[in-house]
């Protein structure tokens, strides 16, 4: 069986608790992302989307130099480099969340995304089924 360690992307971009929102928009822009983690000493903290840049970001009318704190996630969703590609589908799936941090001893060690499963061959049905369930919540009507 296959695991998010032989998935995920460990080469993970991140920020830290004494950057601001422009600084982060600067880095999902550089490294083509959508999602930035915030980190505290190597601890995962919060979660950036470019959604949240946007919406709790610019729609609330804060400037770029506004604390990370201030537009980050805290409640995060997060998953074992352990965990099967089977539960990483799942949980995708259940929380409408297309990326996910990968946490070993709350210490983040690398990002997942639906892309990472949808190109495994073991898990293209549970990939497929995850994206079809997060693209009918997010359909603009």
């Amino acid at each position: 069986m296959q695991t998010v360690r032989d998935v995920m992307s460990t080469d993970v971009q991140y920020c830290t608790l004494l950057d601001n929102i422009y600084e982060v928009a600067v880095k999902m822009r550089e490294f083509n992302v959508g999602a930035i983690p915030i980190v505290d000493d190597g601890r995962l903290v919060g979660m950036i989307t470019d959604r949240d840049l946007v919406v709790r970001g610019m729609a609330e009318k804060h400037p770029g130099s506004t604390a990370v704190t201030e537009v980050m996630s805290r409640d995060l969703v997060t998953l074992s480099p352990d965990d099967s590609l089977q539960k990483a589908a799942d949980v995708m799936a259940r929380h409408q969340i297309r990326r996910l941090p990968v946490v070993e001893n709350g210490r983040l060690v690398g990002i997942v995304a639906l892309g990472d499963l949808a190109t495994n061959r073991y898990s293209d049905e549970s990939a497929g089924r995850a994206l079809s369930e997060i693209s009918e919540q997010h359909t603009v009507h």
